[in-house]
């Protein structure tokens, strides 16, 4: 009987993994990064401008969310819900008074629907 089938070696050739960790960790955080700066953009270049079709009304809603505990009561809370985000896009600081943090929320907008 010959045998057609080649030996077989006793010895594994090794499979080198080149897995550098430290080169992951940079591209998630590149990755991070980049989200980042693209939600950034995002809120100035298209979200704050949205508020200036009619910011007071904007800023008097936002002031009602602050202050009151239920500012909508039985009306539409749409309004409240957009008004919410500017929350989220301009955040309050801590013990910072509610008038303040209206006036800069006010400054801002202003500074936004001028461009």
């Amino acid at each position: 009987m010959s045998q057609d089938n080649p030996p077989i070696s006793t010895n594994e050739e090794k499979v080198t993994t080149s897995f550098k960790p430290v080169r992951l960790v940079f591209v998630v955080l590149l990755i991070m990064l980049v989200i980042s700066q693209a939600i950034k953009w995002y809120s100035h270049s298209v979200t704050l401008p949205r508020f200036c079709e009619d910011p007071e009304l904007a800023l008097h809603h936002l002031e009602e969310i602050v202050t009151q505990r239920s500012p909508a009561g039985e009306q539409s809370k749409k309004p409240y819900i957009i008004a919410a985000k500017l929350i989220f896009l301009i955040p309050r600081q801590s013990d910072e008074p509610v008038q303040d943090y209206i006036h800069r929320v006010r400054t801002q907008l202003s500074q936004q629907c001028m461009n």
